[in-house]
């Protein structure tokens, strides 16, 4: 029997051999399932990426780990989704993963509206801790990047060695193109954040996300006029 696929047995040629194998979203969702079982877990932003995966894992295994990176600072659109959700898929175990530090204690240890002044720092003790904590010992993590939404993220496999989180991170997306997206949550009349009709194709938290400024950027009303571009979860 081969060897499990982890972090630290990884090999690019043994991660290439199983991902030929793989002929679609749904055939990458039951390797990673049939892998690693339980011990995977999805981290959901709860975009339109998400909604799709979510779908997409509910066919696999319903009562699958799905861990959202609640900041206290999402849009109210944001948790209303998450509760249709949790109707629409009862089964799935939905973690809403919380950060060490409270927005109070947060504002008395690093001063006021942190993401204004340093939104890394606010993006690290708001996400990347919660989620290094969620993800310590856990073999696999699902993720819904696709190649198309940034240059960051144009060499994104699906089956990827991530030294950040010490994981393997698996991307069924990748192939998906924002239409491709949008065609599935229509075919299957899905809920979906209702910010999007509003000029907002990535929603993240309230204070750092604005409507797209520009149409061929779906990210560009992220964290707008900073230079930043990412939370600092998607660094492989």
């Amino acid at each position: 029997m081969e060897e499990e696929l982890t972090y630290t047995t990884w090999h690019d040629e043994k991660a290439q051999r199983i991902e030929a194998d793989f002929k679609d979203s749904l055939d990458v969702l039951k390797w990673a399932y049939r892998e690693y079982g339980d011990r995977v877990v999805y981290a959901c932003s709860f975009g339109a990426e998400g909604i799709v995966l979510l779908d997409l894992i509910n066919k696999v295994k319903k009562n699958a780990k799905v861990l959202f990176l609640d900041t206290n600072l999402h849009f109210k659109e944001t948790y209303d989704l998450i509760s249709k959700v949790k109707k629409r898929y009862p089964e799935l175990q939905i973690d809403m993963k919380k950060p060490r530090l409270t927005l109070l204690e947060q504002e008395k240890d690093y001063g006021e509206k942190l993401w204004e002044r340093d939104p890394n720092q606010c993006c690290h003790i708001r996400k990347v801790e919660p989620l290094t904590e969620s993800l310590t010992g856990t073999p696999a993590w699902i993720s819904g990047l696709r190649r198309e939404q940034s240059d960051s993220r144009k060499n994104t496999n699906y089956l990827n060695k991530d030294n950040k989180f010490q994981s393997i991170k698996i991307c069924p997306l990748i192939h998906w193109t924002w239409k491709d997206v949008w065609m599935y949550i229509t075919l299957h009349n899905l809920d979906y954040n209702v910010l999007h009709d509003h000029g907002y194709p990535s929603i993240g938290c309230e204070k750092c996300t604005l409507p797209a400024t520009d149409p061929y950027d779906t990210r560009s009303g992220r964290w707008a006029n900073t230079g930043k571009t990412e939370c600092g979860l998607h660094s492989i």
